[in-house]
């Protein structure tokens, strides 16, 4: 490579990691002030916002809503930052426990076909550009390694990163019937699990448009708390488990650089 295009490459990566930077920085400037206002001086901020601007909408538009819902699922697994849990919350608010767990289901296996076929058709380097090389990585040798088990596990498990499964699936010798089947049955618990968590968010017993202000002062505060205190533990935990991720994902490259290492010098 000559020393322009050595300079070209560098100033690319530096291009990119300083967009890549600056989108994370802005992120956590709008999540710290978003969490400043809810804790400090409007706990009903979130809260109002989310049935105004997301519920009610989805709600009222009958199957037009139900198809919109379903687009929002794809595109949430196409930006991987944006968690899937949260979407999931959201249909036991606007369908209840049971609806709700139903349209999870259907929009997780959307999801998780789209991001499936983006892998196998793009190829890898397609599939980082959503996901990122470091939990592609770690998720791609769990499917080389146990197969089958590691999709229908992660996607079991509430807080277990769904996308980078999907998109490694898409890369290894896995049926599309087989994949399918493990993601729908292992779904399930999933998305019931996160649309019990709306359900018990939501006022009962009113209809759409919900009316904010028809709800006691006292009553929308403390499902706003709740509200709040979930999105917390729900963002905590992910960040927690992306941390893990990561710290895992660079144990076992450098496991495998070793390895490379030793067998080259072998030869």
């Amino acid at each position: 490579m000559s020393l322009e295009e050595n300079e070209t490459a560098e100033t690319r990566w530096n291009v990119k990691t300083f967009a890549f930077a600056g989108l994370f920085i802005t992120l956590i400037i709008i999540s710290l002030y978003l969490l400043y206002h809810m804790f400090f001086v409007d706990e009903t901020f979130l809260y109002t916002i989310v049935i105004e601007w997301f519920v009610n909408p989805i709600a009222v538009l009958g199957f037009l809503g139900i198809l919109i819902f379903i687009l929002i699922m794809g595109i949430q697994g196409l930006l991987v930052p944006i968690p899937s849990e949260i979407v999931l919350v959201a249909t036991g608010m606007i369908w209840g426990l049971i609806g709700g767990g139903i349209m999870g289901i259907i929009g997780s296996m959307v999801a998780a076909l789209l991001c499936f076929y983006i892998s196998r058709k793009g190829g890898r380097p397609l599939a980082e550009k959503f996901v990122g090389g470091k939990a592609l990585f770690l998720a791609d040798r769990f499917i080389e390694k146990y197969g089958m088990g590691t999709i229908i596990v992660a996607r079991f498990l509430p807080f277990i990163a769904f996308d980078p499964i999907s998109y490694a699936s898409g890369l290894v010798d896995l049926d599309v019937k087989k994949y399918s089947i493990g993601t729908f049955i292992s779904s399930i618990p999933r998305a019931f699990f996160y649309s019990w968590l709306g359900s018990i968010l939501f006022p009962p017993g009113m209809s759409f448009p919900i009316n904010l202000a028809d709800v006691p002062l006292a009553e929308l505060e403390a499902y706003s708390a709740n509200f709040n205190f979930l999105l917390v533990i729900i963002l905590g935990v992910l960040v927690i488990l992306f941390g893990i991720y990561y710290v895992f994902s660079i144990y076992l490259e450098r496991k495998a650089k070793i390895n490379r290492e030793n067998s080259n010098a072998k030869e």
